[in-house]
């Protein structure tokens, strides 16, 4: 493993511990030269999922995109970073379950969004923003009715 600080190829394993139920193994590493620890994460390699995009292009699935696009609709909203990496987690166990090779993106999103309902309503409705493509205000207004519509649903 190459030193992210230095470049040197050796390093010796601190810390070694299981992360998100199992499914990956979290290492502490210290290099050999430099003397500075990083992080490495070990996952077992399976089949690529393919993602159909709505111009029904098709890319592999990339778990930190995804990461990255909850963590852009969280900026500046009171949520863990771990709140987001058990999202995403859940999310690629819920695609991997499904036992498909490829999955449209839309469904992707309908699961992400889902997952920030539940965890930030500003942040969902950021993310919804994007995702929806809303082209005008009445349609962003109609999002933001189901979200109370469904809250209110809850409390009663």
């Amino acid at each position: 493993m190459k030193c992210p600080f230095c470049g040197y190829t050796e390093s010796k394993v601190i810390d070694t511990r299981p992360t998100d139920e199992g499914e990956r193994i979290r290492r502490r590493r210290e290099c050999l030269k430099c003397e500075k620890r990083f992080t490495t994460y070990e996952v077992i390699e399976t089949t690529p999922l393919m993602v159909i995009k709505r111009d029904g292009s098709r890319e592999v699935f990339s778990r930190d995109k995804l990461l990255s696009g909850m963590i852009k609709s969280c900026e500046k909203r009171p949520v863990s970073l771990s709140a987001l990496e058990e999202a995403v987690a859940d999310i690629m166990t819920t695609l991997q379950n499904r036992l498909e090779k490829e999955v449209p993106s839309t469904q992707i999103g309908e699961l992400c969004m889902e997952k920030l309902g539940g965890i930030d309503q500003v942040a969902y409705v950021r993310f919804a923003s994007v995702y929806r493509q809303f082209k005008d205000i009445n349609s962003f207004l109609e999002e933001l009715k189901n979200i109370l519509e469904y809250e209110n649903g809850k409390k009663e």
